[in-house]
């Protein structure tokens, strides 16, 4: 995690919980926040069989969902106490199957602004004996107002 930002709102972290709270597509999936720092998030989803695809992979669309939501709370962290965030756009590269018994999505500021901030993510599989990198995220965060 990085200690290089200073966020506007003294209570970023427990905004970042109780906004992820509200989100019922992580409860649906059973992801959890493992931290919360400023300009960065990260967030733990254990494996399910029922959220892979043919192969018995972690659907790409899952690991997607949770690196964005990394990546944008990451954002959040930055934003004033009377912001929200949406995702205005995001790419990402898929490196190896998506195998595990748990994944570690991290989500971190590269640039916060005003108004757009442009955030990494990374989507760690760990298993018994080894962790490796199966996706890589860069998005774009808007900050939103009213």
């Amino acid at each position: 995690m990085t200690d290089s930002f200073h966020p506007p709102d003294l209570h970023f972290a427990e905004r970042v919980r109780a906004s992820f709270q509200q989100q019922t597509v992580m409860a649906t999936i059973g992801a959890t926040v493992r931290s919360v720092a400023p300009g960065a998030v990260e967030i733990e989803l254990p494996f399910r069989a029922d959220l892979c695809q043919q192969d018995g992979f972690l659907h790409a669309g899952i690991v997607t969902t949770v690196v964005d939501s990394a990546c944008g709370y990451a954002a959040y962290t930055l934003m004033p106490a009377h912001a929200r965030v949406l995702s205005v756009e995001f790419k990402i590269n898929f490196l190896a199957p998506a195998v595990g018994d748990s994944f570690i999505a991290r989500g971190k500021v590269a640039r916060a602004g005003r108004t757009v901030t442009v955030c990494t993510g990374e989507v760690i599989a760990l298993s018994q004996d080894a962790q490796r990198v199966i996706a890589l995220m860069q998005a774009t965060m808007m900050t939103v107002f009213g």
